[in-house]
């Protein structure tokens, strides 16, 4: 994405394209609302047999189902983008939700994007936790100032946490943790530019006496960090709370009853919720929380 793209504006954003982000893409659209809603090929899309889903008497496929519920959201003017959402951000007005290649000025916003945090099996990882592993650059960045950190990823977010690192220090490293780098080419040219060194070892173990000092990797070598950011695959809900202050019960962002979440103008669904794991309550879920988005938008945004 260049730094110089122009946002869009649009009156709701929706993350996540699985049962509950396409069931608030229908209500929203239907009820003539300006939506983008962003979302990967959720899991359940492929070979997985549904049949206690309400209205189909014969077991359906996840991805027909979910073909079916996009090809819906699309007859109501709002068809599934599939960019990766990098960042969500408090704007001067509503909230700025970065991609891989745009960027959008939303009043409303709900996160649909389901429950996943990849914590990398690394020795140390839990015991350094608040202790130089973070899971925020926006959160924790400003503690690591000219200090050596880490980004640990191989996708775009992960290059995006590194980008977002420098404006508290130079001294940003991103490993691949032993992975096939999934960083598409802006991503690269820009970590390039800065002059972000990319490392492909795995980590192997974390070190340090009163605080995160250095990381070893799996072929015994070592690398000085007194931070390190995990970003490993996509952005989730969790992450996303966590960097707007959201409340949660451990990985789920809390709501009410109209699934508003505490910061006004965003709103949750679905798995990233918690409760019963289905996707007729993730529909269920959708649909309420595009009623309270369609409320809000009619009252602040027109």
């Amino acid at each position: 994405m260049s730094q110089n793209t122009l946002a869009e504006s649009v009156e709701l954003c929706i993350i996540g394209a699985g049962p509950a982000g396409l069931s608030a893409a229908i209500y929203a659209g239907r009820a003539g609302i300006a939506t983008k809603l962003f979302g990967r090929t959720p899991k359940f899309a492929a070979d997985y047999e549904i049949d206690n889903y309400y209205g189909f008497p014969e077991t359906i496929l996840g991805r027909d189902l979910h073909e079916r519920g996009l090809a819906q959201a699309a007859r109501f003017g709002v068809p599934a983008i599939e960019e990766q959402v990098l960042g969500l951000h408090m704007a001067e007005k509503g909230f700025e939700v970065v991609t891989a290649k745009s960027k959008v000025l939303a009043c409303a916003v709900i996160l649909a994007t389901g429950v996943a945090r990849n914590r990398p099996k690394i020795a140390g990882l839990s015991e350094f936790e608040g202790k130089g592993v973070s899971y925020c650059v926006t959160c924790d960045g400003f503690f690591f100032k000219n200090k050596p950190v880490v980004a640990l990823g191989e996708g775009n977010y992960a290059a995006s946490q590194a980008l977002e690192l420098l404006n508290y220090t130079p001294h940003v490293t991103l490993c691949l943790h032993g992975k096939k780098s999934a960083i598409d080419e802006d991503f690269a040219a820009r970590l390039n530019k800065a002059g972000v060194v990319v490392v492909e070892q795995a980590v192997e173990r974390l070190e340090g006496e009163n605080g995160l000092d250095r990381l070893v990797f799996k072929d015994g070598s070592t690398l000085d960090a007194h931070g390190l950011f995990v970003a490993m695959g996509e952005a989730s809900g969790a992450d996303f709370a966590q960097s707007l202050g959201l409340q949660t019960s451990g990985a789920y962002i809390e709501v009410d009853r109209e699934q508003a979440t505490n910061i006004p103008g965003i709103f949750a669904a679905g798995d990233c919720t918690g409760g019963f794991l289905q996707i007729s309550t993730a529909v269920g879920e959708g649909a309420l929380a595009a009623r309270a988005a369609i409320a809000y938008v009619k009252k602040h945004c027109r």
